[in-house]
C-alpha cells in the first residue's frame, strides 16, 4: 500500500496536474484547443479507474459522494450566487438574457450548457465522474466475467448509441459516464501492471509509437472532438487516439523527476475546475480598469501567460481553502493530537 501511494505521488497527481492545466489552457481557446480536447477528459477518467474500490458497498459510495457531489453541491451554488448577484449583469448575462430558473436549475441538471450553467460549465465533469464510478461499481458486482465485460461494452455502446438518438443534453452527463468507463475501466483492470510494470527498457519505443499513432488519429479526427457535448467525430478513432495519448503521457511523467507545481495543482483539481474561469475574469477586469482595455483578443504567448497568470491566482485561494474548507475541495479537516 506505501509503495502505491508513494508511486502516486512520484507521477499520478504530476498527470493529474498536467491534465487540470490542459482544462485552464484550452478552455482559453489556444491554436492547440481541438488537439487538447482528443484525450484530456479521458485522461482524467483513466486516472479515476486507478483508484476504484475492489468492491462497492454504501460506505464507499457515501465517501465518494463526500470526495465528488458535495463539492460540486457547493460549488455550483456559490458560483450559481456569484453569478446572481455580480456575473448575469455583465456579457452574455446580459446580451443573452439568461433565466434566472434555468440557471438555478442547472445546479441539479449538471448538463446545459450555457444558458444552464454559465457560472460553472467545467464543473459538469464532477457527476459524470461520480456516476462513472457508480456504473463501473454495479457492473463489476456480476460475477462471470465474460457477462461482466459484455455489459461493460454494452453499456459503453449506449453511451454513444444515446447522443444520436436524442438531439439534448442528458442529465448528468449520464451517457457521457457510459462512455467513459471506456477508460476508467481499462485503467482499473490493468491497473497492477500500470503500477507494478517498469517501463525503462522499451519505454522510450513505446512512447515514440504512442505519439506517432496519437498524432495520426488527431489529425483524423475533423470534427472538434468534446465528451460535454457528446460530440465524438469518429467513435473508433475518438477511442484509439485517447488510448495511446494516455499512454504517452503516462510514459512521460512516470520517467520525469516530481514536479512540485504539477503535484500540488494535481491535488487539488477541484478547485482549479471551480474557479479557474473565474480567475480569468478577474483577470480581465484589471485589465479593463487599469490598463484601458477594450477587447479581450489575446495571441497564443498571451494565452499561455494567462494559464500562468490564473494558476498565481489560484495558489493561494487553494491554500485557504485547504486550510479553513476543505471540503471544497473533497477533503475533511484532519485532527490535530495534543
Amino acid at each position: 500500500m506505501m509503495n502505491l501511494k508513494k508511486i502516486r505521488i512520484n507521477w499520478v497527481d504530476q498527470l493529474k496536474g498536467f491534465g487540470i492545466i490542459l482544462v485552464i489552457y484550452g478552455h482559453n481557446l489556444p491554436f492547440l484547443e481541438s488537439y487538447i480536447y482528443t484525450f484530456h477528459m479521458p485522461l482524467f477518467f483513466f486516472i479515476g479507474g486507478l483508484f476504484h474500490p475492489d468492491e462497492l458497498n454504501s460506505t464507499i459510495i457515501k465517501k465518494r459522494a463526500k470526495q465528488i457531489l458535495i463539492p460540486y453541491l457547493l460549488w455550483s451554488s456559490l458560483l450559481f450566487l456569484f453569478w446572481l448577484f455580480i456575473g448575469r449583469k455583465f456579457g452574455d448575462s446580459v446580451v443573452l438574457n439568461y433565466s434566472i430558473f434555468d440557471h438555478f436549475i442547472g445546479i441539479f441538471y449538471a448538463q446545459g450548457g450555457h444558458p444552464y450553467m454559465s457560472w460553472g460549465v467545467p464543473l459538469w465533469f464532477l457527476p459524470s465522474m461520480f456516476f462513472t464510478f457508480l456504473f463501473f461499481g454495479w457492473i463489476k458486482k456480476i460475477k462471470n466475467m465474460k457477462f461482466q465485460i459484455f455489459t461493460l461494452l454494452g453499456s459503453i455502446g449506449i453511451g454513444f448509441l444515446i447522443p444520436t438518438l436524442f438531439n439534448a443534453h442528458i442529465l448528468w452527463s449520464l451517457d457521457v459516464s457510459l462512455v467513459a468507463m471506456s477508460f476508467y475501466a481499462l485503467s482499473h483492470y490493468l491497473k497492477s501492471f500500470i503500477f507494478n510494470t517498469s517501463f525503462k527498457k522499451r519505454g522510450n519505443l513505446i512512447m515514440i509509437i504512442a505519439f506517432t499513432v496519437h498524432l495520426v488519429c488527431s489529425l483524423f479526427l475533423i470534427v472538434k472532438v468534446d465528451m460535454y457535448r457528446s460530440t465524438y467525430s469518429n467513435e473508433f478513432l475518438f477511442l484509439l487516439n485517447a488510448y495511446v495519448a494516455i499512454c504517452f503521457w503516462l510514459l512521460v511523467f512516470r520517467s520525469i523527476k516530481k514536479n512540485r507545481i504539477l503535484s500540488f495543482f494535481g491535488k487539488n483539481t477541484i478547485p482549479v475546475l471551480a474557479l479557474h474561469l473565474r480567475m480569468l475574469t478577474v483577470i480581465k477586469l484589471f485589465l479593463l480598469v487599469f490598463l484601458s482595455a477594450k477587447t479581450f483578443s489575446f495571441n497564443e504567448v498571451e494565452k499561455v501567460i494567462l494559464v500562468i497568470a490564473q494558476l498565481m491566482l489560484l495558489y493561494p485561494i487553494i491554500i485557504l481553502i485547504n486550510k479553513y474548507a476543505p471540503i471544497l475541495n473533497g477533503k475533511t479537516k484532519t485532527k490535530t493530537r495534543n
